[in-house]
């Protein structure tokens, strides 16, 4: 007698459960027995992680630290928790009752497994409002400079000439329209709030007045957000990740939304050989300090969106291992925007001009939105958007 057997992908358990004909109490006993998560932490005392090591093992699940920590010849270890959902319950309920800071990071673990559990991120820009879980969003870039890198500086357009172009860009499926008219390239010389505000506030009146779309202003700069805010921009796109507390005070003044972007050094300087000892776990920790600084300034959780920085202060490798890894930024509970569209390590991969990079930008995109990415940052809307439809159809059944 044959037996059909095949290898099953986890996304789709329960419903494999429910064709199977489960009953539904058993299936939200075992869901969470075949959930596996891995976790990393970092600087946990050894002492701390020993007994956590101790009480994982106990529920049947494991935890690697340093072999110094065993030892106890360090004082401090980094670590890798390892175990199913329901394994973690578990543990988190019994490190509530125990000493040496545990209890505390029992709070921080089931906050992050559970907002690597969540389906459902909204984005609130005011008066329109985004379930992120039905579609990658599109947001367009519109530069309004001299030297973009990408060579679409609209600088020397009237504001009606640019107004058809955006119009064009959100006829072709572009959610928000991101302004900017300073050069963040790498090396890029800085210009006065004064000259910003002469190439922004044109156009943004415009299409304040004439479009059905949020406009974000790709600033950094406090004069600048005020006016942009003042005269009906609703998201603050912050390349330097609100280093500029009174930025954030600001931004929640208006009740408005952020772009929290991760940056090593600035432009100026950021591409002078950038060197992290642990990428991810380094970029994550300084998105998680400046989101507390928007909280804490009191921007509304549901208007904020988290941004590795795709470039800004990162080698070639280092913009690839982000795009591989972007699910593991899921665990700090926000939207997550990628911005690859065209940029100079496309260029080095492919050896192709910046004119050339349509079809590269759009793997990146696509690749995004897998791992991920809830919005996408792009030149070429009409092409991103047939791409992204086709992926959306299949993996947001």
């Amino acid at each position: 007698m044959m037996h059909a057997i095949s290898l099953r992908q986890p996304q789709d358990l329960r419903k494999l459960m429910q064709d199977i004909g489960v009953d539904k109490y058993g299936i939200d006993i075992m869901l969470p027995k075949a959930t596996h998560q891995l976790i990393k932490f970092r600087k946990l005392s050894s002492i701390a992680a020993n007994i956590l090591k101790q009480e994982m093992l106990s529920f049947g699940g494991e935890v690697a630290i340093t072999r110094g920590a065993l030892t106890g010849q360090v004082k401090k270890t980094d670590g890798l928790i390892m175990g199913n959902l329901s394994q973690y319950k578990k543990l988190m309920d019994k490190l509530k009752q125990q000493p040496f800071g545990l209890n505390e990071f029992s709070r921080h673990l089931e906050k992050a497994i559970g907002n690597c559990q969540e389906k459902r991120l909204v984005l609130n820009l005011t008066k329109f409002k985004f379930d992120l879980s039905q579609r990658t969003l599109i947001m367009g870039i519109v530069n309004l400079t001299p030297d973009s890198f990408s060579g679409d500086g609209l600088y020397r357009l009237a504001p009606e000439q640019i107004f058809r172009i955006v119009e064009e860009k959100i006829k072709n499926g572009c959610d928000i329209i991101d302004l900017g008219a300073e050069s963040s390239r790498p090396g890029a010389r800085p210009i006065s709030a004064k000259e910003e505000l002469n190439r922004l506030l044109p156009i943004l009146k415009i299409l304040v007045k004439k479009t059905k779309i949020p406009i974000s202003i790709d600033t950094y700069k406090l004069e600048v957000a005020r006016q942009v805010l003042d005269n009906g921009a609703v998201l603050i796109n912050d390349i330097t990740g609100l280093r500029n507390k009174k930025l954030a005070k600001l931004i929640a003044r208006y009740n408005a939304g952020v772009v929290i972007m991760h940056m090593k050094g600035n432009p100026q300087t950021m591409q002078k050989n950038p060197v992290y000892k642990s990428l991810i776990d380094e970029i994550i920790e300084y998105l998680e300090r400046s989101v507390n600084i928007g909280l804490d300034a009191g921007i509304k959780k549901e208007k904020i969106i988290i941004d590795p920085g795709i470039g800004f202060g990162k080698t070639v490798e280092h913009n690839l291992e982000i795009l591989a890894r972007l699910s593991e930024f899921r665990s700090l509970g926000f939207p997550l925007l990628i911005g690859a569209s065209r940029k100079s390590f496309i260029g080095k991969l492919t050896n192709k001009p910046v004119q050339e990079r349509l079809f590269p930008s759009i793997a990146c995109a696509v690749l995004a939105a897998i791992n991920g990415a809830n919005i996408v940052r792009v030149h070429d809307i009409k092409e991103t958007r047939e791409a992204l439809k086709v992926l959306d159809a299949i993996i947001r059944r």
